[in-house]
C-alpha cells in the first residue's frame, strides 16, 4: 500500500496538473510521482543548472590547463634569461655605446618577429604542427 500525500499547490500548478491528468491513462499521483522522480534523479538541480554545471567544470579545466602552460612559459623564460646573463660576458668601456646601438637593433628585430608570430603562425604552431588560431 503505498503512503497518502497530501499536498497544497499554487492554484495555476493545480489547474495544469487538473489539465495534465484529464488525459487517458494517467492521474494527478502518476505525474506527481514522475516529476519527484525526475527531480529526484538531478540531484534537485534543475536540468539548466545541471547544463550549466558540467559547462562551468569545463571551463575550469581549461583555466586550468592555461594556468599550468602559463606557468611553464614563464619559468622557461626567467630560466634562459638567467642562464643567458649568468655565461654573457661583460663589454669593455670602450665598447658600450656600441654594444647598446646593437642591442637596441636586436631588441628591434625581436619585437618585429613577436608581432608577425603573434599575427601568423607561430613557433609553437610550427613545432607541434598546430594551424594558427583565427585572431579579429
Amino acid at each position: 500500500m503505498k503512503p497518502r500525500q497530501n499536498l497544497y499547490l499554487e492554484p495555476k500548478l493545480s489547474e495544469e496538473l487538473d489539465r495534465l491528468a484529464k488525459k487517458p491513462g494517467s492521474s494527478k499521483s502518476a505525474i506527481v510521482a514522475d516529476a519527484l522522480r525526475a527531480h529526484f534523479a538531478h540531484g534537485g538541480a534543475k536540468p539548466v543548472d545541471e547544463a550549466f554545471r558540467q559547462r562551468l567544470d569545463k571551463i575550469t579545466t581549461q583555466l586550468g590547463r592555461i594556468e599550468r602552460n602559463q606557468r611553464v612559459l614563464i619559468e622557461t623564460l626567467a630560466s634562459y634569461v638567467r642562464f643567458h646573463f649568468s655565461v654573457l660576458p661583460p663589454v669593455p668601456e670602450q665598447q658600450q655605446a656600441a654594444a647598446r646601438a646593437l642591442a637596441q637593433e636586436r631588441f628591434q628585430a625581436f619585437i618585429e618577429l613577436v608581432g608577425r608570430r603573434v599575427s601568423g603562425r607561430g613557433v609553437a604552431d610550427e613545432l607541434f604542427g598546430h594551424e594558427p588560431e583565427k585572431r579579429p
